[in-house]
């Protein structure tokens, strides 16, 4: 699913809002028009309006309540493909309109730009400032961990759930490593947690693996050679535990 991500100048001062600490996402900031965003381009598929006013730019519309703003989609192969690049509220008796105000202001900078620059811009508009910049990829490369560590704790649960129901290990790939999973109970009625990790991957990243495992103390895991239904396979660590078994059941609470 693809996220909207609100650049550093839109932030500060379109919502007027502080960028906060890098473990925190901004593509996860609590904003209205933010959440509408994303519902709203979840699915490339969805056709939507643009801004017909700026030339220089494909921008598109985004309304909420009061709420406006514009959102640029940048390649769809770029590891961010959409930006909301300004924002606004429409305010009760206003006659300018926010995108008409967006207009005015980049056919202002056009001119601008062209004072100074040669050759000339051949649009009506100029809204390249507006567009995200080193720093704005800085801060998206800065968040790198918290939205890794965000992804294995999804992972992480749907499979420790989807073992619980069949006993069976259930693997997936996060962050180029391949995970696998298995919980079963055995003839004690303990809990008894599988966790198998394939490729090359830093050792803070196993220690989060092992550590997002609910109902498992993080210094009681230990190491295996073998899993249960097969060996290990080349360039895989495996680990094991007990589980709590009132977590396992909070697990599948989730779940239902």
């Amino acid at each position: 699913m693809n996220r909207v991500r609100p650049t550093l100048r839109c932030l500060r001062e379109d919502f007027e809002l502080p960028a906060g600490p890098v473990d925190r996402p901004l593509d996860e900031i609590d904003h209205p028009l933010l959440a509408k965003a994303q519902e709203q381009f979840a699915d490339p598929g969805t056709p939507h309006e643009r801004i017909a006013a700026v030339d220089d730019q494909v921008l598109f519309k985004v309304k909420v309540r009061r709420w406006r703003g514009a959102v640029w989609p940048d390649d769809p192969s770029a590891e961010i493909p959409l930006w909301l690049v300004a924002a606004g509220r429409r305010e009760d008796g206003s006659a300018t309109d926010f995108y008409a105000a967006l207009a005015i202001a980049a056919k202002a900078a056009r001119t601008r730009y062209n004072s100074t620059h040669t050759p000339a811009l051949t649009t009506s508009t100029y809204t390249a400032h507006l567009l995200p910049d080193e720093q704005d990829r800085a801060r998206y490369s800065a968040e790198a961990a918290a939205r890794l560590e965000r992804r294995l704790a999804a992972t992480v649960h749907d499979l420790a759930r989807a073992s619980l129901l069949d006993g069976h290990e259930h693997q997936a790939t996060v962050g180029g490593a391949r995970l696998g999973l298995q919980i079963r109970a055995n003839e004690g009625h303990e809990t008894y947690v599988a966790v198998r990790i394939t490729g090359s991957v830093p050792d803070a990243v196993t220690v989060t693996v092992l550590d997002l495992i609910p109902g498992c103390a993080l210094d009681d895991w230990f190491p295996e050679y073998s899993l249960p239904e097969r060996p290990l396979e080349a360039a895989e660590q495996a680990w094991s535990n007990l589980m709590d078994p009132i977590a396992a059941a909070k697990l599948l609470d989730v779940e239902s």
